[in-house]
């Protein structure tokens, strides 16, 4: 489903007089539909800039990053930004560590809009929406409010549902567990599993190592530039 061959990300701070920060560099991993490869190494060393890099937030400095759509493969890293576009309409999801949405729109819209856009009746929408944000905990008393309102761990509930409601090909996760207790954390382990056996392809970043042996059926470590035991 996606392969990366030899990215690098390198980025100039032209504030800084053309300094340049080298990120991550000849990064070369894939992962399949129906599995997840969790990214790991120790901070700063750029498991959420490639993450980004995937999502096409950032441009790779150089290499490729090669995703299996539909109709054949497409360089995610050369698509052009229209593209990209329709990618992320059509099948790439991506659960960043901060939640940012269109202001004054409730819970209940923001997970209704991705089925609406497919063509799902209304009601049919709304019916999907509620029960996962019942099944996240997030309770009746909160579906019609603004999420500028949530807790911490709230929105990033509903972060997580945005994403899970679409059914995405892809999905890129980035400490999606980070601000959630067990309870809530392991509901939330359940979606993410059960999307895997739908068959989406999943890249994630971890440190809650729950999430990480729970979810992960491979790993590569930044550091080592080399796939790693999960469990090591």
């Amino acid at each position: 489903m996606l392969g990366l061959k030899d990215l690098s990300k390198t980025f100039t701070l032209h504030i800084r007089g053309g300094l340049t920060i080298q990120s991550f560099e000849h990064v070369s991993f894939e992962t399949r539909a129906g599995s997840l490869l969790a990214l790991t190494g120790p901070s700063g060393i750029g498991k959420s800039s490639l993450l980004k890099c995937i999502y096409r937030s950032y441009i790779p400095t150089s290499g490729q990053i090669l995703y299996t759509t539909e109709k054949g493969a497409v360089d995610l890293a050369a698509a052009s930004d229209w593209e990209i576009l329709e990618l992320r309409r059509s099948g790439i999801a991506y659960v960043s560590q901060f939640f940012h949405v269109m202001p004054r729109v409730s819970a209940l819209e923001i997970l209704m809009d991705p089925l609406l856009i497919r063509g799902i009746a209304r009601n049919e929408a709304a019916d999907q929406a509620k029960d996962l944000l019942a099944r996240a905990g997030l309770g009746k008393n909160l579906w019609d409010l603004y999420p500028a309102t949530f807790s911490g761990g709230e929105k990033q509930r509903l972060n997580i549902l945005r994403a899970v409601i679409r059914k995405p090909r892809l999905l890129l996760l980035d400490e999606p567990t980070a601000s959630l207790d067990r309870g809530y954390k392991e509901r939330i382990m359940e979606m993410i599993g059960a999307l895997k056996k739908e068959g989406t392809a999943m890249v994630g970043v971890f440190h809650d190592r729950d999430a990480l042996l729970g979810l992960s059926d491979s790993r590569y470590d930044l550091a080592a530039g080399a796939y790693c035991p999960v469990d090591a």
